[in-house]
């Protein structure tokens, strides 16, 4: 039904059927519809046993994927992430939606008054236009809106030995449908070359130009981005997500599919959460390839810690994040709890830091993510110029690249990541897009920031060429 009469459709079986959702209709017999009003009173939650943690959520995704709007995100098992609260989380199927052109984050803070529910989505980076006096005129291939988000039908909750399904449907039937979901053999498998939109030698005339604005004192850090592409390109998006979920885990992978359009995402950042009324903000700043062998791996961590350019960069942006806080925390309550932490992933090692704040209780949520966006790690510092000259120099528009995607819950809690380290596919145009991009400082070597991009760009590549 349209979402405008807000009802949806509500299947009741009879107790031979295990199978439900619109995907599954040909599998269904004496189906009976019947129209409610979706109410809290509606939500139905229960939680199962499973014995095969790896299987289940292979099989939870390609069942969810027959859906037109699935959120899927995975910790990836790094239970030792600070602050980490969920393993695995999916949103399947949308009751409603928001989607906006303008006025993005007033019209948030009304849809989750309204439902006071789980809600998931992503904010495009080029909400920056409505949070400063900027725009945006480059290409923009993708074509998301400025702000997605939906109330889901159903929300699984995932970790090592049970899940919890909520849904306005029957738990157990779902979970069944998932059980009895058959995972193939053979998926279908892509060998894309992805062609960069700028030349090298475009790329560093361009940082030596930057480096010219620091040196002028327009800026102290700028973090410029630049777009690898396909066109007339043809992927199975759940089978690359898998693929480079697997290549290049991370705490803050993510799988968004919305109609035609995917997010294909390993992204090690977290842009903001919110637990209770503390904030929590974890940028990275520096980058380090991984070593061949233990001995090696060790020693490329010391030099990353010690590395006084990646320090400079992951300081400005702490200065700066630590400034975004407290447009909204309490007086003094701001807080680094980490500086330059080393964090290992599969393909990098990581410079951390942790800042936190607490949100006063008076203050909406919604502003504190007003406040802090886009991210200082994914803009630079003065963070205003910075994304004035980001607009200058780059060629591509960001769209939700640099953007976040995340979940709020009920009670208002929230956690988004930094979209990073991030394939986005538009199927209707066969356009495939990654983005990679560093920071530039005083004494950045434009040779090593290309380096450096083509080593956070890697896993995306070789994902596509199937290698």
């Amino acid at each position: 039904m349209p979402l405008s009469s807000n009802k949806v459709a509500f299947f009741i079986f009879c107790k031979s059927e295990q199978v439900i959702l619109s995907h599954l209709l040909t599998n269904l017999r004496n189906t009976i519809m019947v129209d409610f009003k979706i109410t809290t009173s509606n939500i139905r939650t229960e939680t199962f046993k499973i014995y095969d943690f790896q299987s289940f959520k292979q099989k939870a995704l390609l069942w969810a994927d027959t859906e037109n709007i699935v959120c899927f995100l995975d910790n990836n098992g790094y239970s030792n992430y600070p602050y980490n609260s969920q393993e695995c989380l999916m949103a399947i199927g949308s009751q409603e939606e928001l989607v906006t052109v303008d006025n993005s984050f007033e019209q948030l803070k009304t849809f989750y008054n309204e439902k006071k529910d789980w809600l998931f989505g992503f904010l495009s980076y080029d909400l920056k236009d409505e949070v400063e006096n900027l725009a945006s005129n480059n290409n923009d291939h993708i074509q998301l809106p400025k702000l997605h988000f939906f109330q889901p039908k159903t929300v699984i909750q995932f970790d090592e030995n049970s899940v919890n399904i909520r849904t306005i449907f029957n738990p157990y039937s779902i979970f069944q449908a998932i059980q009895n979901t058959f995972i193939p053999n053979d998926f279908p498998i892509s060998n894309i070359e992805l062609s960069p939109r700028i030349s090298k030698s475009e790329y560093l005339e361009i940082i030596n130009k930057i480096k010219n604005h620091i040196i002028e004192g327009d800026i102290y850090e700028m973090n410029f981005c630049q777009e690898f592409y396909a066109e007339n390109a043809q992927i199975h998006p759940l089978t690359i997500f898998n693929i480079l979920n697997n290549k290049n885990k991370a705490p803050f992978s993510a799988y968004y599919k919305w109609n035609d359009k995917y997010i294909l995402s390993s992204s090690p950042e977290r842009f903001l959460k919110k637990n209770n009324q503390k904030l929590i903000t974890q940028p990275i700043k520096g980058t380090s390839k991984r070593g061949q062998n233990p001995p090696q791996d060790e020693q490329l961590r010391n030099e990353l810690f010690r590395d006084e350019k990646n320090r400079a960069e992951n300081v400005m942006i702490v200065d700066l994040v630590r400034n975004d806080l407290a447009k909204t925390c309490e007086i003094g309550s701001v807080n680094v709890e980490e500086l330059f932490g080393i964090y290992t992933f599969e393909q990098v090692h990581q410079m951390i830091s942790t800042v936190v704040g607490i949100l006063p209780k008076e203050t909406h949520f919604i502003d504190a993510i007003k406040n802090a966006f886009p991210m200082g790690s994914m803009t630079g510092a003065p963070k205003v110029m910075s994304m004035k000259l980001i607009e200058e120099y780059e060629v591509t528009k960001r769209g939700l690249y640099s953007g976040a995607i995340g979940y709020i819950t009920p009670d208002g809690d929230f956690d988004f990541n930094v979209v990073i380290r991030s394939i986005l596919y538009n199927a209707i145009n066969q356009y495939i897009s990654v983005q990679v991009g560093g920071a530039i400082v005083y004494d950045s070597d434009a040779e090593s920031e290309y380096e450096e991009c083509l080593i956070k760009a890697r896993a995306m590549f070789e994902s596509l060429m199937n290698k």
